[in-house]
């Protein structure tokens, strides 16, 4: 009789594993290893879960221990060093297992698809594989020296169903193998053989970076990459990179938007002479796959991808790299709310591999992590070649006319610039569509979301009215619904007004409008990047899209249309983020030999952030604003997670968060509880949301309250009325 018991990861809102019993067709002496998927009945459906361990018995009698329906996979898809990263994810953020564990895996996987055709087609032995077998090794690894006599036997190679006829072995003494370099892999792709680019030549200030990071190559540490826009924080990431392979290892590069990675790819494939694996939410499910298949066998040497990627299997890791660290889109704010760059670094400590986290201007986090020393510091204070920062100028705004939100200097500032052959401008406001609202001059009623509090903004060209929330659409009113006026006018600036105001006052110039709304057809921001790079567009306008990590060497003049964005923020990171994104702006201007140039329009000049930033620069307003993060004991100086709430009705989320924070009362000293308090839009998609602050100065005390705390929020009877999430170290309070 079987007396295993498989302990599974199921996919669910509960914070438990769950016992069954092996498959009735599965024999006894089949080895079932963690990491290997399992349909399993589920309540009234079937689901594909993970096996996270055999065990010998249960707390549940055998009678009540369901029989599994199919083990989907001979070996583990999910290697060791994943599962530990998944299993340390769950704990540090509280979340579900079976939820955590099903982000590791592709889409397809997790709906029990067959992981599909290898992308290894087969194996040859090396000429050091070669020259080693044939002095006797390996002497202790019997099927590994059978392998190494069958492919000796065989310079050519061997398809994989070739080595399956002599069963010599599973993929992990092949892999083993590859790791030592003693063979290598036969892909489905054609070998890469094509003509790279020369290096550039390092300044001093990147090679003593590139000297102290390849110095750390054999083991764990990190560094923060802290340089100036232009810097050339990607030369330095090439040369890391080209290390690593050469040591026959892998690199995990991770960015924060879609839109960086194109650029990114090209530059990597430029000089690399090896296969590249790319991962994000543009591409379809079955290309992710084979792109994580890529990885996961070790045919493509190098991983590029956003927030996901940090769960991408590799072979063999050598380096990850984390390009603009600092970025808020590496943190998860839906489901199992990780930070990638957080989940990055305990991988790269798992797996005794050093990291880098390079920006321009990075996370208080990071830098004061440099200060308490867990991060070396490496500093490229300024632009490679014969680049120069470029200048920046306050634009007062107060009583002047604008024209769609932009003021006649502004104005007459791109007019002198588009007048140099191959001139290029850069406008930058952080609001797509037309305009935030439409308004009644009349009576003053405004375009409201009936499902969220917020306005509906306009889309011009589409000639609707988009909630950015929730996504309710509806045509443009051509009357006022509350006097029947038909005055009605569009307020406030987005991308596409601008676009429309430029068009007017240069007719016969192309304009490129990146945003979401822009982009949305697949290749089409790669089209647009290219017309950039070629000329066709000479005018630039954008959101955050476009304001990180691309290079425009003709832009020469970039103009922040509303300065004001952000300087009022009540989150206390608004600030810090409304400085990244000045900093991050400004540095696509002059990045060529060509000077540049910066405008912000502002309402507010004297303000403190904008003085600060543009007499001192990003480092001395990051030391400001630590001190005064420490004097407010705010993070980094102190820990949070944030529980929220929501239902359909307005009282439930509040009443279960009043129950929530009177359970905590109980449960331990030293923590700060703040609310519960209605969240700042309380309203969106139709359901009221409320939340409640956890704060301590201690980590470790915070997870262990959350440890005792979360367990038990699931027993509280309001529980059943409200939707409930937990976000620890959340980075949007609002």
């Amino acid at each position: 009789m079987d007396r295993r018991i498989l302990r599974i990861a199921v996919p669910s809102p509960l914070y438990q594993s769950f016992d069954y019993l092996p498959p009735l067709d599965c024999p006894p002496y089949r080895r079932l290893q963690p990491g290997v998927r399992v349909r399993v009945p589920f309540g009234r459906r079937f689901q594909v879960g993970l096996l996270l361990e055999v065990l010998e018995e249960s707390a549940l009698p055998p009678e009540k221990l369901r029989p599994a329906l199919e083990i989907l996979d001979d070996e583990p898809l999910i290697p060791p060093d994943l599962m530990d990263l998944a299993e340390w994810g769950q704990r540090y953020y509280h979340h579900p297992p079976g939820e955590v564990f099903a982000t590791v895996l592709p889409i397809l996987l997790r709906q029990g698809h067959a992981s599909g055709h290898s992308t290894v087609m087969g194996w040859r032995i090396t000429a050091a594989g070669l020259a080693l077998y044939a002095e006797g090794e390996p002497r202790r690894a019997s099927r590994q020296r059978q392998l190494l006599e069958i492919l000796a036997e065989r310079p050519s190679g061997m398809t994989i169903q070739q080595l399956r006829q002599h069963v010599v072995g599973d993929q992990r003494n092949l892999r083993i193998l590859w790791r030592k370099g003693w063979i290598e892999t036969l892909g489905d792709a054609p070998s890469i053989d094509r003509v790279c680019e020369a290096p550039l030549s390092l300044n001093l200030d990147q090679r003593e970076a590139v000297a102290a990071i390849d110095q750390a190559l054999d083991g764990f540490q990190a560094f923060l990459l802290d340089g100036v826009t232009g810097s050339g924080k990607t030369e330095v990431y090439l040369r890391i990179v080209q290390t690593v392979l050469a040591r026959g290892r892998q690199a995990l590069i991770l960015v924060p938007e879609i839109g960086l990675t194109p650029q990114l790819l090209a530059r990597f494939q430029e000089r690399l002479n090896v296969r590249l694996a790319v991962l994000h939410s543009a591409l379809s499910n079955k290309e992710r796959l084979v792109a994580w298949q890529l990885a996961r066998n070790g045919s493509a040497a190098v991983v590029i991808g956003t927030r996901s990627a940090v769960f991408t299997p590799l072979c063999n890791p050598g380096v990850i790299i984390i390009d603009e660290e600092h970025d808020t889109s590496f943190k998860q704010q839906e489901g199992f709310r990780y930070h990638a760059r957080d989940l990055a670094i305990v991988r790269a400590r798992q797996a005794s591999v050093p990291i880098v986290l390079g920006s321009a201007t990075p996370a208080l986090e990071s830098l004061y992590n440099v200060h308490n020393g867990r991060y070396r510091h490496l500093r490229l204070p300024s632009r490679v070649g014969s680049s120069q920062e470029p200048s920046i100028e306050v634009l007062d705004v107060r009583h002047q006319t604008l024209d769609e939100g932009l003021s006649t200097p502004l104005i007459e500032r791109l007019q002198a610039h588009l007048a140099q052959p191959d001139g290029q401008v850069m406008l930058f406001l952080n609001r797509r569509g037309f305009a935030p609202t439409l308004i009644c001059h009349e009576c003053g009623w405004l375009s409201q979301c009936r499902r969220c509090d917020a306005h509906l903004t306009v889309h011009w060209k589409k000639r609707r009215m988009i909630c950015h929330h929730c996504g309710l659409e509806q045509s443009i009113e051509v009357s006022c619904p509350a006097c029947g006026s038909v005055d009605l006018r569009a307020l406030g600036q987005g991308t596409e007004r601008i676009e429309q105001a430029l068009k007017r006052v240069f007719p016969d110039l192309g304009i490129a409008r990146i945003d979401r709304d822009s982009t949305r057809r697949k290749g089409s921001l790669q089209q647009l990047l290219n017309d950039i790079q070629q000329g066709q567009r000479r005018i630039l306008i954008g959101t955050q899209m476009l304001a990180k990590g691309h290079h425009f060497p003709n832009v020469t003049l970039v103009g922040i249309v509303d300065g004001d964005q952000g300087l009022f923020g009540a989150d206390f990171r608004a600030g810090e983020r409304m400085a990244q994104l000045i900093v991050q702006v400004a540095g696509r201007a002059g990045r060529a030999d060509k000077l540049g140039s910066v405008v912000i329009q502002t309402h507010h000049p004297q303000h403190p952030l904008l003085r600060v930033l543009i007499s001192e620069g990003y480092a001395a307003f990051a030391t400001a604003a630590l001190g005064e993060r420490r004097q407010a004991l705010l993070p980094p100086y102190t820990w949070q997670a944030l529980l929220r709430a929501e239902a359909v009705s307005r009282e439930a989320p509040h009443a279960f968060l009043d129950e929530a924070r009177q359970l905590a009362a109980t449960l331990a000293d030293g923590i700060e509880l703040y609310g519960p308090v209605p969240a700042p839009m309380e309203r969106r998609a139709g359901r009221y949301r409320s939340q409640l602050l956890v704060q301590t100065d201690q980590r470790g005390r915070l997870h262990r309250f959350l440890d005792q705390w979360v367990g038990r929020l699931v027993t509280l009877k309001a529980t059943r009325k409200v939707r409930w999430s937990l976000d620890v170290d959340p980075q949007d309070l609002f």
